[in-house]
């Protein structure tokens, strides 16, 4: 294993040639305005690369040592200049040719971040927005998987409802320690962030990895101590009264392009959230996954 060991030509099963022996992969960096509009980093290539002049993202091949989250951020520090602590990971959408895979690891950014080409593979960096997106001439690979994309750029949140998931995990004892139950969840939940997601009960199922915000509500005998147990991806609200107004309220606060979704089995809280936009599963999808 070795730095640019995956620099090398590929053929796919469709008889295609692509850069990269290992694969490759690419950042779409995203950061919402205001009004809700989604701009998108884009890069324009130079001339001499593959497909030169169109526009596409900041990518290539990934080395034999990489995943495609690793890969991707190197080569956006390689190109743009961005480096990780600029961006969230939101999701992996995963274009497979067979012997060959494109993946474009999707990151929300916290602002118009300012990026310009770091190396001569590119000749424009710049934020576009989500609508002008298909105006551009863009790279063909880009062209082909950007509608499916294109929907998955809104980010996700879960609001986990506790009390519910630990009273139907049903594991032996829980009731007489609500707080450990609800602090072995967390934990598992916290690995789970860190691996990310299958898809989402309801939705576009293009990605191959989700990393949510992962939110989780405990209440009356659960609180106390919770926080102690947990180290990042999953952050912790203690209801100082009912769990359900601390879930709605989480809800009612989010932004207006956010994707919420709402773990309880609890048919009142549905319907609460439910009129306010968001969906909401069963714990055994989350359960599943632990």
């Amino acid at each position: 294993m070795a730095a640019n060991d995956g620099d090398g030509w590929a053929q796919c099963d469709r008889g295609h040639r692509h850069w990269g022996v290992h694969g490759a992969a690419g950042l779409l960096a995203v950061h919402h305005t205001q009004d809700g509009m989604p701009y998108v980093l884009m890069q324009k290539r130079s001339w001499w690369s593959h497909h030169g002049g169109t526009w596409g993202l900041p990518g290539g091949a990934r080395d034999s040592h990489e995943d495609a989250i690793s890969g991707a951020l190197r080569e956006a520090h390689e190109e743009a200049a961005l480096t990780g602590d600029q961006l969230r990971i939101q999701g992996v959408y995963l274009d497979d040719h067979g012997g060959w895979s494109f993946q474009t690891v999707i990151a929300q950014a916290a602002g118009l971040l300012d990026a310009s080409p770091a190396n001569g593979e590119s000749t424009d960096m710049r934020w576009i927005a989500a609508d002008e997106v298909g105006a551009r001439k863009l790279h063909p690979g880009f062209a082909e998987t950007w509608p499916r994309i294109r929907p998955a750029l809104a980010p996700l949140v879960v609001i986990m409802d506790a009390a519910n998931i630990v009273g139907a995990r049903a594991e032996h004892g829980w009731w007489r320690d609500r707080a450990g139950a609800a602090a072995r969840l967390i934990g598992e939940l916290r690995v789970l962030a860190t691996r990310g997601l299958r898809r989402p009960p309801e939705g576009p199922d293009d990605l191959a990895q989700w990393f949510p915000r992962m939110t989780v509500v405990v209440e009356g005998a659960a609180r106390g101590g919770i926080s102690a147990h947990v180290t990042g991806g999953v952050s912790i609200v203690e209801a100082s009264g009912s769990g359900d107004d601390a879930i709605v309220a989480l809800v009612r606060d989010a932004k207006r392009w956010e994707k919420v979704l709402v773990v309880t089995a609890d048919r009142e809280l549905r319907r609460r959230v439910e009129a306010l936009g968001a969906s909401f599963t069963g714990p055994r999808w989350l359960l599943n996954q632990l």
